[in-house]
């Protein structure tokens, strides 16, 4: 089985790196590959890179995620969420190949506190949530086999992250202000490779259940809940901090203004998944944990 994918630099590339190699060859392109076109600016060559490597399976994990940006490159953001991946998938129902693609908790409004279904009406607030709805939309629209994950909150070992910068800035100032009326799940990208793999087996006999999913990690908490869960973690272990969970500040969304509204509920309802896949996710503190654990012991 070949496998071609797309944004292998970023931190769920890097990962479905190791999770798609037992099931066959792995051509993976970054932007800036040399051999074969993986820049999602280039339709022309991108149409190429497919119809040259010919793959059983495409998995995109190449996005424009610069959120606040994307305000201001709405043209750009549109050509890598939603012509970038409606070509592939116009590319993958000619050879009758499965694509992979992965979207976001910002195709919705973020209103309520019910996690969402894939079938509840979308409402992006930001220029990257209609790219990325979009972009859904044409793979849908193709006729393709796919496989769609909306995720949120995502994190990876590698790189910088969330939980990360929260241990620098807590080494260097007394106090932190977080926010606490957004409320998700972090997921890490190890995860959403992981499933991938899972899903990609799984679909090789039951193309039936080709569709949009939901994945993240199981649980909920806000940006400050998060921030103080990876507080409190680092201390046991040992970590000498000058911020403590008690100077951990919890703040509304207004007290950051940032060009591009964020959803205040990214709450995912993942039973379809779990159902269709015959999975259990893990709680987000499990995988937080274990990428805190890799970080502090280096």
């Amino acid at each position: 089985m070949k496998i071609l994918l797309f944004g292998k630099n970023g931190q769920v590339g890097w990962e479905l790196q190791r999770s798609l190699a037992p099931l066959g060859e792995i051509i993976a392109l970054g932007s800036d590959s040399q051999d074969y076109c993986g820049d999602f600016t280039d339709l022309s060559g991108l149409t190429q890179t497919v119809r040259q490597i010919k793959p059983d399976i495409i998995v995109n994990a190449a996005a424009y995620t610069a959120v606040d940006k994307a305000e201001s490159e709405a043209e750009l953001a549109q050509m890598i969420n939603t012509a970038a991946p409606a070509l592939l998938a116009r590319e993958a129902k000619a050879l009758n190949a499965w694509l992979i693609h992965y979207s976001t908790d910002y195709v919705f409004d973020g209103s309520g506190t019910k996690p969402w279904l894939e079938t509840d009406t979308t409402a992006p607030l930001s220029v990257y949530g209609a790219t990325k709805l979009a972009g859904e939309q044409a793979i849908q629209a193709s006729g393709c086999k796919h496989l769609i994950f909306r995720t949120s909150w995502v994190y990876g070992a590698r790189g910088n992250n969330f939980a990360k910068t929260m241990l620098r800035l807590a080494q260097e100032r007394e106090s932190l202000t977080v926010i606490n009326d957004q409320m998700g799940a972090p997921t890490g990208a190890d995860l959403l490779a992981d499933v991938t793999a899972h899903a990609l087996r799984t679909t090789q006999a039951q193309p039936e259940l080709s569709g949009l999913y939901h994945l993240v990690a199981c649980g909920e908490t806000s940006w400050h809940g998060y921030a103080s869960y990876v507080i409190n973690y680092a201390q046991q272990w040992g970590l000498e901090l000058k911020t403590t969970t008690e100077s951990i500040a919890p703040v509304p969304t207004s007290a950051f203004p940032t060009p591009a509204q964020r959803p205040k509920n990214s709450r995912l309802d993942t039973h379809k998944l779990q159902t269709s896949f015959n999975l259990i996710l893990p709680l987000w503190q499990t995988g937080v944990e274990r990428m805190l654990a890799e970080f502090i012991e280096k």
